[in-house]
């Protein structure tokens, strides 16, 4: 199994609380990793600690064999990892095609200089920029919502346009927090589709998520986390039948 992103005894405290305490786990290229447990587990700090939104006081992350530990949000994302959030952070006053245009990372018109100087050159780019948008909003089954509020859409429709959003970014790694919260059925379905279409032309992801359903339909392997550690790692069959995993979760003993 290729492993491109290796997370070596994490640890993030606040306070007094370890919400990360040492936590090793891996995820592989071009497969679907997830990453369940109890709430509290540790899920969404190990998210933010991989993408910059939090910095470990202690351990290693490693990514296509760079020690990446600690770096920026920004500085993750161009490298090629790029997350969305449980909570959608929609920008109510754009539609959702203006929404989508604010995602490409270095665009020659915000700057000052590229703006007065690089006109041909930022042109060009909107109007590549522009395509992908209709493009992946074509995809993922917005586009006939393109020139609509991003706040108007329903939760299921703003998860799939967090998954356009982080395409446009051009990532190599997707981390997804809880893409079945608070989703329509059908919508679900869909997210299901649209992650495996994506990862068989090769994409990655990381996925934290309560939905045991999606989490049996896209994932290859998944990390059982509890109390800001791994306790079980292999296949969600093989994960959720561990007598651990049950007391994780249950609190009682199997």
């Amino acid at each position: 199994m290729d492993s491109f992103l290796d997370v070596r005894g994490l640890t993030r405290r606040y306070g007094g609380v370890a919400a990360l305490d040492g936590c090793t786990v891996d995820l592989a290229r071009g497969q679907v990793t997830g990453l369940i447990g109890p709430n509290g587990a540790g899920k969404t700090t190990l998210l933010n600690a991989l993408t910059g939104l939090a910095k470990p006081d202690a351990g290693s992350v490693t990514f296509e064999g760079e020690d990446v530990t600690g770096l920026a949000a920004h500085r993750m994302a161009a490298k090629g990892v790029v997350r969305s959030f449980q909570i959608v952070r929609e920008l109510g006053s754009l539609t959702v095609f203006e929404t989508l245009l604010i995602a490409p990372p270095h665009q020659a018109g915000e700057t000052l200089v590229g703006a007065l100087l690089a006109r041909p050159k930022w042109w060009a780019q909107e109007r590549a920029n522009a395509a992908e948008a209709r493009r992946l909003l074509e995809r993922v089954g917005l586009l006939k919502l393109a020139d609509q509020p991003s706040g108007m859409l329903s939760g299921g429709q703003k998860k799939l346009l967090e998954v356009a959003r982080a395409l446009l970014m051009q990532p190599k790694l997707i981390l997804l927090d809880e893409p079945g919260a608070g989703v329509s059925p059908p919508l679900r379905e869909e997210i299901i589709r649209l992650v495996r279409e994506l990862k068989a032309e090769g994409l990655s992801f990381g996925i934290v998520e309560h939905d045991m359903h999606l989490v049996e339909e896209v994932c290859d392997r998944v990390h059982v986390l509890a109390q800001g550690r791994a306790l079980v790692s292999g296949t969600f069959a093989e994960a959720t039948s561990d007598p651990r995993v049950v007391d994780a979760y249950l609190g009682v003993a199997a």
